[in-house]
């Protein structure tokens, strides 16, 4: 348990866009403090530490290895791809160091199990990096929800989904690094619906597949991807991700009351419930502001939780985790996705 003041000390595994955006919220929260980032090779690590050096030393480290054995390090944030998840976040934990990984956890629910088997036999924190739970304007949206204050839900429908560009988003079109519209975009959906209604109590899909640039090393991955899930109260969800288009990235509740909407569901900076009996739209505010791009607030649940003693957050449970793994699984089966990394 980290029981004193003194900051929080980040290290962060990668370098690529996600590591950046992590690494400039973390500037705007007080008792977190980046110290290092590691990296596969020594030039990349030492460009990303001069960028938020101004905010004190950071240490660059040629390998992923060498960030893993600084002593100086309490936890490390995995921004790797998903394909290497498992491998680089058990490399951080085997080291003895508390571990925020990207979303997904790993590319299935077996490799991630394995991974929450080995925080817990090590007693160290872990936790999936999924800012939209932690974002207080979706906690506030979730309890409002659940609480019945504008009506009993029925349905909800989210979509996320962008063009990849082959030359800027090579990872998210090469099935050997985990490409996937479900692992990447269908998360989100698929997260939103879990925190309002539980978990799904059957989920159908419909999906494009496509193959990477290099056909004959195998696997194949969906590019769009249409999902529907019923929860336990008869709650319905109607789901889209996509690596080929672009979607109005936002969400909506409809309620026997009305329709709460938001924009950018994912990372929402406000939400609003429109009455359908015409009374005045009623804005939903978080309980504490968002920080930074969101990031931020993702960052003081894991301090918080480390502070307190806490191997996962109440926020982002195991469970919750591994159950929207085993879901991503069997969608991936019904449409026929394979990874070349499995």
């Amino acid at each position: 348990m980290t029981t004193n003041s003194a900051p929080i000390r980040w290290g962060i595994l990668g370098t690529g866009r996600i590591a950046h955006s992590l690494a400039t919220d973390l500037m705007l929260v007080p008792d977190g403090q980046l110290v290092a980032v590691g990296s596969r090779s020594k030039e990349s690590a030492e460009t990303f530490a001069k960028v938020y050096d101004a905010h004190g030393p950071v240490r660059a480290h040629g390998s992923y290895e060498e960030l893993a054995a600084d002593e100086d390090v309490d936890v490390v944030y995995v921004a790797s791809p998903h394909s290497h998840h498992l491998e680089h976040a058990s490399l951080v934990l085997e080291a003895g160091k508390h571990v925020l990984c990207e979303k997904a956890l790993t590319l299935n629910s077996a490799d991630s199990q394995t991974m929450v088997d080995l925080a817990a036999s090590k007693k160290l924190f872990l936790m999936e990096a999924m800012w939209m739970a932690t974002n207080p304007i979706v906690r506030r949206l979730v309890a409002d929800v659940r609480s019945g204050r504008f009506g009993v839900p029925r349905h909800v429908h989210a979509e996320l989904g962008f063009v990849a560009d082959p030359d800027k988003h090579q990872r998210l079109l090469d099935p050997a690094l985990g490409a996937s519209a479900l692992l990447d975009m269908g998360i989100y959906p698929l997260t939103f619906a879990h925190l309002l209604f539980g978990e799904a109590r059957a989920l159908t899909a419909q999906a494009n597949i496509g193959t990477g640039p290099d056909s004959a090393a195998g696997g194949t991955f969906d590019l769009d991807l249409v999902m529907t899930g019923k929860y336990a109260g008869n709650e319905l969800s109607t789901m889209v991700a996509s690596v080929t288009s672009y979607s109005s990235r936002s969400a909506a509740i409809a309620t026997d009351q009305g329709r709460i909407e938001l924009t950018d569901f994912h990372h929402p900076s406000s939400a609003v419930f429109k009455p359908a009996n015409g009374d005045e739209p009623v804005e939903i505010v978080g309980d504490e502001p968002v920080i930074g791009a969101a990031y931020g607030n993702e960052i003081v649940e894991v301090q918080r939780c480390l502070r307190e003693g806490l191997l996962e957050s109440p926020l982002v449970p195991h469970s919750q985790t591994l159950s929207l793994m085993r879901q991503m699984d069997m969608i991936r089966e019904s449409v026929g996705a394979k990874y070349a990394s499995e």
